[in-house]
């Protein structure tokens, strides 16, 4: 339960809209509700800054659904990584509002979009590398985060990114997917002064030995001020973008 929440459970109570009993009903589920076959964290936008997220894969539909309505009940922009179209569909079988990214395989329940605070960048090499961007970009801006997408400008025409050095210069932090070799971050990292996460992408041919060779090339980057999540982790790098970005804006 964050803090709107508690803060007005509190004025209900005051009001007398809610009696103590009902109000003891709703902080029974702190920090986390039981549900058998998982534990919902309600506590976790307090600590972390944003709600829980439901990682699909190894979980049922129906199991996905009564997660996702535990926590819908309490947040906006629920986030449901990984989740294939039967998710989706058992989603909206149960009557819960949402949106479904195919691409990114991405479900958020109880979409709310906002302006969005300062600007992150997510740029992706390749058209392969679009799903794990697209992943990126989107809890980004489900987090509340302005998004800029610079797409199709890998290291094989680099006049395609210095087209838009302009917006990499003015960016917060960026965001740099890539597979096959995974140059571009390092490249990226050469040009800007800011924070660049580089996400390595599964895309390639045999010897990038399913991302591997994009994650180490990543790690041994010689550029500065280049950080690494696992291969194909959009949401792990967006979540990391996001706290850079709203540090950033309670400083300004």
């Amino acid at each position: 339960m964050d803090r709107e929440v508690l803060r007005a459970l509190l004025e209900d109570l005051r009001a007398g809209r809610v009696d103590v009993d009902t109000a003891v009903g709703r902080l029974r589920d702190l920090p986390f509700e039981d549900l058998g076959f998982a534990k919902v964290d309600h506590h976790r936008a307090l600590r972390g800054g944003a709600p829980e997220a439901v990682f699909c894969p190894g979980k049922t539909p129906a199991q996905v659904v009564a997660i996702v309505e535990r926590l819908a009940a309490r947040h906006a922009n629920v986030l449901a990584t990984r989740a294939e179209r039967a998710i989706a569909d058992a989603v909206a079988a149960a009557g819960l509002p949402h949106v479904y990214h195919a691409d990114a395989k991405l479900l958020i329940v109880r979409p709310e979009r906002g302006a969005g605070l300062g600007l992150i960048a997510v740029l992706a090499a390749g058209t392969a590398d679009l799903p794990v961007a697209e992943e990126a970009a989107l809890v980004a801006e489900a987090l509340g985060n302005h998004v800029e997408r610079v797409y199709d400008c890998g290291v094989a025409g680099l006049h395609r990114l210095l087209a838009h050095y302009h917006l990499l210069a003015e960016a917060n932090v960026l965001v740099v997917v890539a597979g096959m070799e995974g140059a571009l971050p390092s490249v990226v990292g050469g040009l800007v002064d800011r924070p660049v996460i580089a996400v390595p992408t599964s895309i390639g041919y045999g010897a990038s030995f399913g991302g591997v060779a994009a994650l180490l090339a990543m790690l041994n980057s010689c550029a500065s001020g280049v950080s690494v999540v696992n291969i194909d982790n959009g949401y792990g790098a967006a979540h990391q973008a996001s706290q850079i970005n709203h540090l950033i804006a309670k400083v300004r």
